[in-house]
């Protein structure tokens, strides 16, 4: 599958550090491109020592091993000027380069899109901000708990009577990095036609924005912030039964249904007392019932009941429960990826499927500057030829 890969060919500059940059990159390597990361010498990217609950692989963090895999590694000090002959020539060969430094740093560096583009002509140059280019606020951390706070996301999840709370994994990273692939993607077809060299800017903001636009389309539409339901809250915009609610053995979810519908498929008559047109006033008070009658018995119990009547339901699983599920084992999510030590560890593929086929790959996070001597080799006319220009 590796030589069908639709991306085959491409090659991208990854400067990106941490999350955001890189997570585009590995969807992108994912595809077939090649993705060269270019690390600063010593410490190379930040997010080798962001460690995910105190997991290493060797030394670096298990987190970076899973999002920079089947990827390569090249150190350059951009004060130095040899290092930026080399980066130069990288540039003449590349197709891509992203990078998701706060604005103005790869300006510092003579590195912006213009003085890139004068490189290369047909350059794709795709960056990450975390508040945008422009503004007062473009010089703030871009880090994803503090974009989820200053969003309004941190609203949406979690009851009324809660304090605000935010996702439980990097949502603004993940999302801006996968918003930054599509407009690659876009990008290189529009390329592929017309030879024209594209900007592509992303920020964490925008893209967690872009997240909750649901939200912010009712909000814009009558200036009310929609309140998160005081029991079972699972989505502020929907009315009852959505939510989760407690069994007498676990916890069960229930989507969007009538409640006459409901009611009799749970033998609940006492929310036959709401009508269907006031399930939005009466919101909470119909959840309470839905709560105090679901936990009188098992999940496996109402489950049975609910999906009788067509109901959506399902229960509500850890990852062990999940794991254990024929459903789960026959997506075949689960990949071995090497280590520099010899060893291994498992993550998860990527969910795309092309022509039927899964994408695997084994391919390990590179060591810090492990590539230099290969792509210096692949890149040295180049590299005289600049000097000689020069």
């Amino acid at each position: 599958m590796k030589n069908r890969l639709p991306l085959k060919g491409v090659t991208i500059l990854e400067f990106s550090q941490y999350l955001s940059g890189p997570s585009a990159g590995l969807r992108l390597a994912d595809f077939g491109a090649r993705v060269i990361k270019i690390e600063r010498p010593e410490t190379g990217d930040a997010g080798r020592k962001l460690a995910i609950k105190n997991m290493w692989a060797g030394s670096d963090s298990l987190l970076f091993n899973t999002i920079n895999r089947n990827k390569e590694s090249a150190v350059a000090d951009l004060k130095n000027e040899d290092d930026r002959l080399f980066i130069q020539a990288l540039i003449k060969k590349a197709d891509v380069i992203t990078h998701n430094f706060r604005p103005g740093v790869m300006e510092k560096y003579g590195l912006g899109y213009n003085e890139v583009k004068k490189i290369n002509a047909s350059i794709i140059y795709a960056s990450i901000s975390g508040y945008g280019n422009t503004g007062p606020w473009k010089n703030l951390p871009g880090q994803d708990l503090l974009l989820q706070a200053v969003s309004g996301l941190a609203y949406t999840t979690g009851n009324h009577s809660d304090a605000p709370v935010p996702f439980g994994l990097s949502i603004g990273d993940y999302m801006a990095g996968s918003h930054l692939a599509q407009g690659i993607l876009a990008a290189l077809i529009r390329r592929h036609k017309t030879k024209q060299p594209a900007l592509i800017e992303v920020s964490l903001l925008e893209s967690i924005l872009d997240f909750q636009f649901e939200l912010l389309t009712t909000f814009y539409a009558n200036g009310i912030q929609p309140k998160r339901s005081e029991i079972s809250n699972g989505n502020p915009l929907l009315a009852p039964p959505y939510g989760i609610y407690k069994t007498k053995d676990g916890y069960i979810a229930i989507a969007m249904t009538n409640l006459d519908v409901l009611a009799h498929a749970l033998d609940c008559d006492a929310i036959l007392l709401y009508e269907q047109e006031h399930v939005f006033i009466q919101r909470d008070a119909i959840k309470k019932l839905l709560a105090d009658h679901l936990a009188t018995h098992i999940t496996t119990y109402w489950l049975e009941k609910l999906h009788r009547q067509k109901i959506w339901a399902i229960q509500v699983l850890n990852w062990k429960q999940l794991r254990a599920e024929e459903a789960y084992k026959g997506l075949k999510t689960e990949q071995h990826v090497e280590l520099n030590n010899g060893g291994s560890f498992i993550t998860t593929r990527c969910p795309v499927k092309i022509n039927g086929e899964y994408l695997f790959s084994a391919a390990k996070a590179p060591a810090l500057g492990e590539h230099n001597q290969k792509i210096k080799q692949e890149i040295n006319s180049t590299i005289k030829k600049i000097k000689s220009i020069a």
